[in-house]
């Protein structure tokens, strides 16, 4: 790991990856390759757990790529010298701002999405300037071995190179010192990795996660939201860091919302060999997602086989946050449902915990709207939609507090992996003497004047 670290600073250091130029030609070869090699990542991926080829495309290729194509267009943009205003203390000069890379880049990618939440990382890192080392997740032993045959044949290794392994690999990288580290995973983990950044003042993205609420108004459109958030919840079998975690509908159209989500699911008849669904990644998040399941609990769902990592589609009503389910995220396909009457004690409540990650309001009043997202702090999130706000790429993505710091996709991924240099460039004329010695009350006077 040292030396790979090592190659890859003198690298960046001999400059070659600052041209626009450089940069542009490796987010071709990236595009070209993962369109030349699909079909091997789509049978990886389905080996890891069962995700059909619709949902790889849909959820992981598609925003890659769209990611890539957005760089390449805008980056001549997002590089260039920017000009700044010079106040009246400093002139005549000029002003401007550099954006520069910050370097070496380490880039911790999860399991759930592991190419979209790998390679969008890698595509902001390129655009910036940086090398790269990636270490995809070990859960996702085909996906990461996948991604290393291409990667590491086709890009030198001082330049991008892809890190195999688990906990003792990913503890030996963090040991080194990089010029950031971006991480996408649990709270618990993202801790560890902020600590081992501290010790060498190394700067973080990290995207975590959260249980992100959904807010139900009584004035929503039931059919289309139910559609919608339904789709949201189960989609990757609720492994999502965005998933909607819980939902508060407003009591005046509790029924009506169950009866239609349970027709929803039905209607989506969600199971793995209709390319709908897909596994839990291994029997041990299984068991802990079926011990989230209270029986006398469930309104739809419920039935699970942890050997087979299957949980069916499930909805749990008259949920309390003194159940299991919601004291954690759930990160699994279970759909926890409470009641309110009164936005204001819901928001109290939402705001007195962390930080979420995302979070789904569905309301046609515009005032409600701008409450909500005025008063509750959360890293994104929709009105009158679930989850795809991820992909625009025009939005910055990310966390805040518990959730994330940091945030990525399109030009907010570019600037995450670079340094704004501010410059200011003097024109050689005589100053005027107030700001040399000797000190006097008339020069200070006249500072006092110019403020």
């Amino acid at each position: 790991m040292e030396n790979l670290v090592k190659e890859q600073l003198d690298y960046f250091n001999s400059n070659a990856t600052k041209p626009v130029a450089f940069r542009v030609a490796q987010l071709n070869k990236l595009y070209d390759l993962l369109i030349a090699n699909e079909a091997m990542l789509t049978t990886a991926i389905y080996k890891d757990y069962s995700k059909s080829p619709f949902e790889t495309f849909q959820t992981e290729f598609a925003a890659v790529l769209e990611e890539i194509k957005v760089a390449i267009k805008d980056l001549d943009k997002w590089a260039a010298i920017k000009p700044a205003a010079t106040n009246t203390r400093n002139q005549p000069a000029n002003s401007y701002i550099i954006p520069e890379p910050l370097g070496v880049s380490l880039i911790i990618g999860p399991w759930n999405y592991p190419y979209q939440l790998s390679l969008a990382p890698v595509v902001a890192a390129m655009a910036a300037g940086c090398t790269i080392v990636l270490k995809p997740s070990e859960l996702t032993a085909n996906c990461s071995a996948a991604m290393a045959r291409i990667i590491n044949t086709h890009f030198e290794a001082r330049y991008f190179k892809v890190v195999e392994g688990g906990i003792p690999e990913t503890t030996a990288l963090l040991e080194q010192q990089f010029d950031i580290i971006f991480f996408t995973g649990g709270v618990a983990v993202g801790k560890i990795v902020y600590q081992a950044a501290a010790k060498h003042l190394t700067p973080v993205v990290l995207e975590l996660g959260g249980k992100s609420p959904v807010i139900i108004m009584p004035d929503s459109d039931l059919d289309i939201s139910v559609k919608r958030l339904v789709w949201a919840k189960y989609l990757n079998a609720g492994q999502t860091c965005i998933s909607p975690d819980y939902v508060y509908v407003h009591k005046s159209i509790a029924d009506n919302f169950l009866e239609k989500v349970a027709k929803e699911i039905a209607r989506s008849d969600y199971k793995p060999e209709n390319d709908n669904y897909v596994n839990i990644i291994n029997e041990r998040n299984a068991a802990r997602v079926a011990a989230l399941i209270n029986p006398d609990k469930i309104y739809v769902g419920g039935s699970y086989d942890v050997s087979k990592r299957f949980i069916e589609p499930t909805v749990l009503h008259h949920i309390t946050w003194e159940d299991k389910v919601m004291q954690d995220e759930i990160f699994g396909p279970i759909m926890a449902v409470m009641t309110f009457e009164d936005l204001d004690t819901i928001i109290k409540e939402i705001k007195a915990r962390p930080k979420p990650l995302a979070l789904y309001l569905f309301t046609k009043d515009e005032n409600i709207t701008q409450k909500v997202l005025s008063e509750i702090s959360f890293g994104g999130g929709c009105v009158n939609e679930a989850i795809m706000h991820i992909a625009n790429g025009h939005l910055p993505f990310g966390g805040v507090g518990a959730s994330g710091i940091g945030n990525y996709h399109g030009e907010a991924g570019f600037r995450a992996f670079s340094h704004y240099k501010g410059i200011l460039d003097k024109a050689l004329v005589a100053d005027p003497e107030t700001k040399y010695s000797p000190h006097t009350p008339e020069k200070l006077q006249q500072m006092r004047a110019g403020i």
